[in-house]
């Protein structure tokens, strides 16, 4: 790891970069020196050629072989030189590399500390990936084209020495294709950026089409499902068509700064021959610069960069999104509400910079007391709501209020009376079973408790694990899914919050527990928000809103039932699914 003080990971992935090199000026400095001594060959290889020949011409064989000899030894010592560099390179990429990865780690870790859901290890993995792509494509420009600069400015002086006006003509050419290049690499990285985009949404699709197929199968949405992929299919080939054609500009740019060079060389030989410009020794020496050193050297250079370096910078933009960000500031609560409507004003929110919007611009009013149910397809962004509802996760543009207040903001400083959310994973600490109900409660009396757990449903289980005082371990391993659920029911139940979310919280239950324990958080007063996986919760709510991907639709059970298509196909899989599968976890 750096034994630098890590850099604050707010700032954008190049930023970091940049931090991490300044660090390692020395260990630069050494690359810069070694790289001197290596690029000694591409300055002195087209001086020996013409020498050679010179000797060659006035039949001084033992001269010629002397100067090729001392050629082959000056490029023995630029492999030297080569070798001695590598361990500074590795000085210099292996920390940069445990950098990212922590702040890639670190940022991944603060999502998930934000979030109630399971965390994004494929993202996660992801990340790690382009951390290992930024790590060897670092590694390969600093050998690569540093060694492709060095080598191209030495052959330039080698050339200025030998044929001053060939150099002054082939560093033109050169400048040109050099500056066409660096006007043409923006929208190289914005092509190859859109183009990496559309692979993941092509990816991103296909997995909503491949997870929610019982849904499609149920809603006869097959044919939109494919044609959504397919539609990110075409998008994404055309993006890599667009690519390629950027691509193949460079190779007119190679041919303008590399090639010409040449072509204009040869059509002057016999005139600079002629006015005794260039003697034929001289020629050859200068071909040798051009062909042997500068055509191969621009050649890769804007192969180099126009290849690595874009996917340097687009991976470089794509990290930068999983550092860890610091959240909105959030004030300090000073007073409980007084009263606890939840009002969602112009919801907007995606995961990403460059993510689809899951809500955009959505609005909602849930009365105090109300008992709502929120229905949809599966992926739809039906957790992410009761996340966003919860103050867990943070919009990207506007506002969640309970009674008047940002619900980060009562979150902040008053957790007990925030909105309570109860995952479909619901978690049992170590600890006795008394510990665990009173969690948010702490105040309350085994009265309180055994009268909680009679409402919810929890008796049978107190009774089954001996009582109050039994202990249960870490996440509940002797306990079944509905158990758990039913413990992490009550606990909320004691709790003061007067907002509760059910996001598929009762669905270890059958369906007579899970109706017991809706209505007893239904009768116990405050506000009730339903995530469905029955039909029976949405007949028991006041109203049910609907997510279609576009917006909401809010009614009644039985109005969106004549209404809305979607929802008549939901409730038809609804009531068809406890006849072809089991419920699990029955308590």
């Amino acid at each position: 790891m750096s034994g630098t003080a890590a850099p604050r990971l707010s700032r954008p992935a190049h930023v970091l970069l940049l931090h991490e090199l300044r660090q390692r000026r020395g260990a630069l400095g050494r690359i810069l020196v070694w790289s001197l001594a290596e690029s000694v060959p591409s300055l002195l290889s087209g001086l020996a050629v013409s020498a050679a020949l010179e000797r060659f011409l006035a039949r001084d064989v033992t001269g010629g072989i002397v100067i090729l000899t001392l050629l082959l030894t000056t490029t023995a010592a630029g492999a030297v030189a080569t070798n001695r560099m590598f361990p500074w390179l590795a000085a210099v990429v292996e920390p940069v590399r445990d950098a990212f990865v922590t702040a890639v780690v670190r940022g991944a870790v603060e999502a998930s500390a934000r979030s109630t859901t399971r965390p994004d290890t494929a993202r996660v993995a992801q990340l790690t990936g382009q951390v290992q792509t930024v790590r060897n494509i670092l590694f390969a420009l600093l050998r690569a084209a540093r060694q492709l600069v060095f080598s191209s400015v030495a052959a330039l002086v080698g050339l200025a020495l030998i044929a001053p006006v060939a150099a002054l003509v082939s560093g033109a050419l050169i400048g040109v294709s050099l500056a066409l290049f660096a006007l043409l690499l923006p929208r190289l990285v914005a092509r190859q950026k859109a183009a990496l985009l559309a692979r993941e949404e092509v990816a991103r699709r296909a997995g909503d089409a491949f997870r929610g197929l019982r849904d499609a199968i149920a809603c006869a949405a097959e044919e939109r499902a494919v044609q959504e992929v397919g539609q990110a299919v075409r998008a994404e080939a055309a993006l890599t068509r667009a690519l390629a054609w950027s691509t193949a500009v460079r190779s007119l740019l190679v041919f303008v700064g590399g090639q010409l060079p040449v072509v204009v060389l040869l059509a002057a030989v016999p005139w600079l021959l002629r006015e005794h410009h260039l003697t034929v020794s001289e020629a050859v020496g200068a071909a040798t610069y051009l062909l042997v050193r500068l055509e191969p050297a621009l050649r890769g250079l804007v192969g180099t960069m126009g290849s690595w370096g874009v996917e340097l910078v687009v991976n470089l933009d794509r990290l930068g999104e999983g550092f860890a960000e610091p959240g909105p500031p959030v004030e300090e609560a000073t007073s409980l509400p007084t009263r606890y409507d939840l009002n969602i004003r112009d919801l907007t929110f995606a995961y990403g910079l460059h993510a689809a919007p899951i809500f955009q611009g959505l609005d909602l009013v849930v009365p105090e007391g109300e008992h709502i149910v929120v229905a949809g397809p599966s992926g739809i962004g039906k957790s992410t709501l009761a996340n966003l509802l919860t103050g867990l996760m943070t919009p990207q543009r506007g506002a969640i209020t309970l009674g008047g207040a940002d619900v980060r903001r009562v979150r902040a400083g008053e957790p007990h009376h925030a909105p309570a959310l109860i995952p479909q994973e619901a978690y049992v600490f170590a600890g006795t079973l008394r510990d665990n109900l009173t969690y948010l409660a702490p105040n309350a009396t085994d009265h309180d408790v055994g009268r909680a757990a009679a409402v919810v449903g929890l008796e049978h289980v107190v009774e089954r694990l001996g009582g109050l005082d039994a202990r249960v371990g870490a996440g509940g391993p002797d306990l079944s899914t509905g158990e758990k659920q039913l413990i992490a029911l009550t606990r909320v139940y004691l709790s003061p919050s007067r907002v509760v979310i059910l996001d598929e919280a009762t669905s270890g239950l059958d369906p007579a527990a899970e109706a017991r324990a809706e209505r007893a958080f239904a009768d116990r007063g405050g506000t009730l928000v339903v995530v469905a996986h029955r039909i029976s919760s949405a007949r028991r709510a006041d109203r049910v809103v609907l997510l279609d991907g576009y917006g909401v639709r809010v009614g009644t059970h039985d109005r969106l039932l004549r209404t809305s298509g979607l929802y008549a196909d939901l409730v038809g899989h609804w009531e068809e699914e406890p006849r072809s599968a089991p419920q699990p976890g029955r308590v």
